[in-house]
């Protein structure tokens, strides 16, 4: 409307503007018969020689406007129907239709060009405020602004509303963004006292343009933890088929009440998310709330758990079962491991916001299984702190349900993650509280993992000597429990540390007892890890040749496996053991490799493999080898 406004001077014939009400709460739509009515009498033509019928009207019309430069402002349509009568078919003319729905068909069929108007920018909201409250009370409230601006989720309606209040009160900013801060009064606060400036009925006139299960699912949407949602997370949510769902979610982001961000991922406004969820409180009896809570958090705990026994098909028993998905959950299907992988970076904000969800709505199972089933990913992917964020109210969830060996299993999650973020007196904490749970439960295999995690905690603080007792305790542990897996992660463990100790050859008998180890039960990735072990001590030994092929044996497993992230482990190592050969080039473009990996994966040791790389100085850090951290 703006730019129209700006041109009108291209369009020396005039401009035609009619509000069609598509969506208006004083009444129902303008029909095309209406407007073509109001624009031929805006054209000048008499009363007598308007054509009796509809068509005869409109071709009238179109004739009119056949060679003019004019512009035709079709404002607030409500849907491709309404307009396309009113479309001058004079390549002279210009028409412009604004709507909340994407009005796709005048695409396919009349060749419109489509413009999505997003939200203001930042620095827009905040032009928008100055203009209404003046450069000095913004100046002066700065933080304020930014808490309205967050709140707003810059809309201009909302915007233009707290303005409103703020010039007729004369309330300061901090205490109208206090308000508006608080999330079960945000919409209330947004009220500017009739229909047309209240965001609640703005938000009513587009839901009540679609269909009734469109509707349903918009509204069971506001049940949704995560900052946006997949089809099939939408399906299980409202208890639909994939191709319903598809279908529903379709009609919504037509309707603007939902966005397609990416491919099949639909998000929508912050503030249509408050209303979304303000709906189905008033609406949907709490029992249906609830059941569809529960479908969304099995398809998330089903799937996770599948993605993670393709990205770990040798892990240990899982400590809480999982029941049955209840009826209408459905999980997505993940076909090998990249799909898995993808899948999890794809809903790794929603699934930890989903955990904490479990843990709030009392649904403790889920909330615990969901911490267990991204763990692997997040671990390996580097990223910590989520796993932190998971495994709290995890641990909160299995100490509610009574369970031992869960609680245990939460503290040592939570101590492995603060190993790798540094917080070694947390670490020693946590782990210590997990084997004294273990040991009350009877669970040796759960003291072996947290024996093993104690030895990379102090192998870490390079108290070398501790580490290799914790792993030689590990090992004790896991053959006395005969669970092959486990022997061979400690065996590569106790290898490890005797490599930093400086007894290579004594590191090499426990390497290759690991990988022989692996190769007899299958384990493909644990395999992996032993070859780069093996090839890191025949690195220290000078036999740079067999490293390099340890190397690589180690390299086409995990190339096999996808697994990326020991991909980059072992190219950094393989780089290494190039330089040390004399090749600098070939080491400089294999840790070049390794690099875009960590920097693809979004890791933490990218940024030391960068400096190592583009060394700010001539102080080099070094990667250090996860191997005894799996």
């Amino acid at each position: 409307m703006h730019w129209a406004h700006r041109v009108r001077e291209r369009f020396p014939d005039g401009q035609l503007y009619v509000n069609l009400r598509g969506f208006d709460p004083a009444g129902p739509p303008m029909s095309p018969e209406e407007v073509v009515r109001g624009f031929l009498d805006a054209l000048g033509v008499p009363a007598e020689r308007v054509p009796p019928s509809p068509d005869g009207r409109t071709a009238r019309y179109r004739s009119l406007l056949d060679g003019k430069r004019i512009l035709v402002v079709l404002d607030n349509a409500r849907d491709a129907e309404q307009v396309r009568p009113l479309l001058p078919a004079a390549a002279t003319a210009m028409t412009i239709v604004t709507s909340r729905n994407q009005l796709t068909s005048l695409l396919a069929v009349e060749g419109a060009h489509p413009l999505t108007l997003d939200v203001l920018s930042a620095a827009g909201a905040r032009d928008l405020l100055t203009r209404r409250l003046g450069a000095a009370r913004i100046t002066a409230e700065p933080a304020a602004v930014h808490a309205i601006v967050r709140a707003c989720a810059r809309l201009p309606l909302a915007l233009s509303i707290v303005a409103a209040r703020a010039q007729q009160s004369g309330f300061p900013l901090a205490a109208l963004a206090a308000e508006l801060g608080t999330t079960d009064q945000s919409l209330d606060a947004l009220d500017g006292g009739d229909a047309a400036s209240d965001v609640r009925a703005v938000f009513s006139w587009s839901l009540a343009a679609v269909s009734p299960p469109a509707a349903r699912l918009f509204r069971l949407l506001g049940l949704h933890p995560g900052p946006d949602v997949a089809v099939s997370a939408a399906a299980s949510l409202g208890g639909h088929p994939v191709p319903v769902a598809r279908r529903l979610l379709t009609e919504l982001a037509r309707a603007s009440l939902l966005a397609e961000a990416t491919p099949g991922r639909y998000a929508c406004h912050d503030l249509l998310r408050v209303y979304a969820g303000d709906l189905t409180a008033a609406t949907d009896p709490a029992d249906e709330r609830r059941a569809a809570t529960a479908r969304l958090l099995d398809h998330y705990t089903h799937t996770a758990d599948a993605a993670d026994l393709l990205l770990n098909p040798h892990r240990e028993p899982v400590q809480i079962p999982l029941r049955p998905p209840v009826a209408g959950a459905i999980a997505a299907s993940l076909a090998d491991a990249d799909t898995a992988a993808s899948w999890l970076a794809a809903e790794r904000h929603a699934l930890l916001a989903a955990v904490r969800h479990a843990a709030d709505a009392g649904f403790d199972a889920q909330a615990w299984q969901l911490a267990r089933a991204l763990n692997s990913f997040l671990f390996r992917w580097g990223h910590w702190r989520d796993m932190v964020a998971a495994w709290r109210p995890a641990l909160a969830a299995a100490e509610r349900l009574g369970d031992l060996p869960a609680r245990a299993e939460a503290h040592r999650d939570l101590g492995h993650a603060a190993t790798m973020l540094g917080g070694y007196a947390d670490a020693d904490t946590q782990l210590r509280r997990a084997l004294d749970l273990f040991d009350q439960a009877g669970d040796q295999a759960g003291q072996a993992r947290t024996q093993h995690n104690l030895a990379y905690l102090y192998e870490r603080q390079d108290k070398l000597e501790r580490a290799l007792r914790h792993a030689q305790q590990a090992l004790a542990l896991h053959r006395a429990t005969g669970r092959d897996r486990g022997q061979a992660v400690a065996l590569n463990a106790v290898g490890w540390c005797h490599l930093r100790l400086g007894d290579h050859a004594q590191a090499l008998v426990h390497c290759q007892e690991a990988l022989t180890l692996y190769q007899r039960i299958g384990n493909r990735r644990g395999q992996a890890a032993a070859w780069d072990s093996i090839g890191f001590a025949h690195h220290h030994l000078g036999h740079h040749a067999l490293a390099a092929e340890c190397y690589e044996q180690g390299l086409t497993l995990a190339r096999e496996l996808g697994d990326r992230y020991t991909q980059a482990d072992i190219l950094t190592h393989l780089g290494d053991t190039q330089e040390a050969a004399g090749a600098r080039a070939t080491a400089r473009a294999t840790r070049a490799q390794a690099l875009t990996i960590l920097t693809e994966l979004d890791h933490p040791d990218a940024a030391r493999l960068r400096a190592r790389l583009y060394p700010p100085s001539p102080h080099d850090q070094g990667v250090r080898h996860v191997g005894i951290a799996t």
